[in-house]
C-alpha cells in the first residue's frame, strides 16, 4: 500500500486549455518534481471539453510525507503558483491498492 493525493484542477476562466497545459506541464511540473519524499508524480492532462482540465497523481511512503512534503518552501511554493493559476482544486487522499499491474512479472 502507498499513499497518494489525487487532485483534480479546474483552469481560470481567463485561461484556454491550451495555456493551461503549458503552465501546467512545462513550469508548474518542473517545480513539483522537487517536492521532498515524492515517490513518484504523474501529471494526466484531460480532453479540453471536459470541466477538469487535469488530474495530478502524488505517491508518497505516507499521509505525514506529504503533509510535511507541502509544509517546505518549494510546498508552499506549488500551492500558491497552483493556486494563482486555478479555479478549483479538489484534493482527494488515497491508499492506493494495485489490483493488475502489466509492468510486473
Amino acid at each position: 500500500m502507498t499513499f497518494k493525493a489525487v487532485i483534480l484542477l479546474s483552469r481560470r476562466a481567463d485561461m484556454t486549455p491550451d495555456e493551461f497545459r503549458r503552465w501546467w506541464l512545462h513550469e508548474h511540473a518542473p517545480l513539483a518534481a522537487q517536492l521532498p519524499g515524492a515517490r513518484r508524480i504523474v501529471f494526466n492532462p484531460c480532453t479540453p471539453d471536459d470541466d477538469i482540465d487535469g488530474v495530478s497523481e502524488l505517491w508518497f511512503d505516507s499521509e505525514d510525507d506529504f503533509t510535511a512534503a507541502y509544509a517546505t518552501d518549494v510546498g508552499r511554493q506549488v500551492t500558491a503558483d497552483s493556486m494563482a493559476h486555478l479555479r478549483s482544486r479538489v484534493r482527494l487522499f488515497t491508499t492506493e491498492h494495485v489490483v493488475v499491474d502489466a509492468g510486473t512479472t
